[in-house]
Formats: C-alpha cells, sequence, structure tokens
C-alpha cells in the first residue's frame, strides 16, 4: 500500500514544475556507467527521467520508478514521444521494497526524502537485486547547496563509507567499488552555481 504522505508531497513536487522535454542525466551517473556493457538497470527515484532516459539510450533496458503519478506518467509520455520502446516507468513505493527483478545497474542519485524512509533498507534490497557483477550506484548530497530545500547548518551528510556500512552486506557476496567525495559546479534554478560535494558509493555484486 502507497504512503498517502509520500504520493501527495511527491506530485506536488512534480506538478508545480514545468513538464521536462529534454531532462539531462547526472554527471556522477554518465561517469560511471559509461563503457560498461549494456543490461538490465534500475533507477530508483527517476523523477523528470534524465537518467532513465540516458541508459535506454545507452542501449540499456531500463525499469524506472517513482512515487509520484506525476512524474511516472510524464517519463512514459516523454519516452513514448522519442521511440525509447526499453524504458518503463512505473509507480512504486519503496517503503515496499524494490521491484521484482534481477539487474545489472541500479541507480540511486539523490534519493533523499522530507519523509521517512527506511533508506538503508531499500538500498540493501537493490543490493541483492543485482546479478553477480552488477553494480548498485549510489550519489548522495556531500553539501547544502544555496538553493536547497534543507539548509540546516547542523545537516550531517554520511559519507560513502557510513553508507557501505549501514547496509551491512556480505563481503564476500559485494563489494565496495568506489567510495568518495568529488567536488562539482552545479546549476541551480536561475542559473546560479555553486560548489557543492557528491558523496559516491558503488557496491559490486561478486556472486
Amino acid at each position: 500500500m502507497m504512503s498517502t504522505d509520500a504520493v501527495t508531497f511527491w506530485d506536488g513536487v512534480h506538478a508545480a514544475r514545468p513538464a521536462a522535454t529534454d531532462p539531462r542525466p547526472n554527471m556522477r551517473l554518465t561517469e560511471t556507467v559509461t563503457g560498461l556493457p549494456p543490461g538490465d538497470a534500475l533507477d530508483l527515484g527517476c523523477g523528470s527521467g534524465g537518467d532513465a532516459l540516458w541508459l535506454v539510450r545507452q542501449g540499456w533496458r531500463v525499469t524506472a520508478v517513482d512515487v509520484s503519478a506525476v512524474a511516472v506518467e510524464r517519463l512514459t509520455s516523454l519516452a513514448r514521444s522519442k521511440g525509447l520502446d526499453d524504458l518503463v516507468a512505473v509507480r512504486h513505493d519503496l517503503h515496499e521494497g524494490v521491484p521484482q527483478g534481477e539487474f545489472d545497474l541500479v541507480s540511486a542519485h539523490y534519493l533523499h526524502t522530507p519523509l521517512d524512509m527506511d533508506r538503508a533498507a531499500v538500498l540493501r534490497s537493490a543490493a541483492r537485486a543485482l546479478r553477480p557483477g552488477g553494480r548498485l550506484v549510489v550519489v548522495d548530497h556531500g553539501s547544502t547547496a544555496p538553493w536547497s530545500w534543507d539548509q540546516d547548518p547542523d545537516a550531517h551528510f554520511p559519507s560513502p563509507r557510513e553508507v557501505a556500512d549501514g547496509l551491512d552486506l556480505d563481503a564476500s557476496k559485494w563489494t565496495v567499488e568506489r567510495a568518495d567525495a568529488p567536488h562539482r559546479i552545479a546549476t541551480g534554478p536561475g542559473g546560479r552555481t555553486a560548489e557543492v560535494v557528491d558523496h559516491v558509493l558503488i557496491i559490486r555484486r561478486t556472486a
């Protein structure tokens, strides 16, 4: 059963924005995935769909999920208009875990919410949904941008290693390939720019 609060909140967020006609992928996704052999990918919290659209254009078969019906309907329409049949957008509440299936890539970019969510449980389920050799790519905010909705000066941004430790995965089956905090110049509303930090965690299933 879907969380009414989450549906209401995220439908409102997406409805307040114009529908994207050419959403851009996250740079941490493109730098990580470029060169990997395409397979089955799962995009958690797909939003406007920039990552999902980019992946399918690289040859991946993509399942994109979001709790917002507005986001899913917009992405479905956009993919259809571009003839991208290997992208399926699904309304799904991650409180219920990740969709069934096996994947070669699970992408969780900026999977943050002001509402209650057991994110560690979601990411743990995502790791278990990987095929051997598959990767879970988790990219989190590592700093507060001037336009962020949460401006708490005491906010703690868990490091990639903290996130990995919180998943408590069997080291004989999953290995951390990357855990770092690169900087980039981000562009916010009105073209405003600022230097921000990303927390990047990549976990590969080995067995």
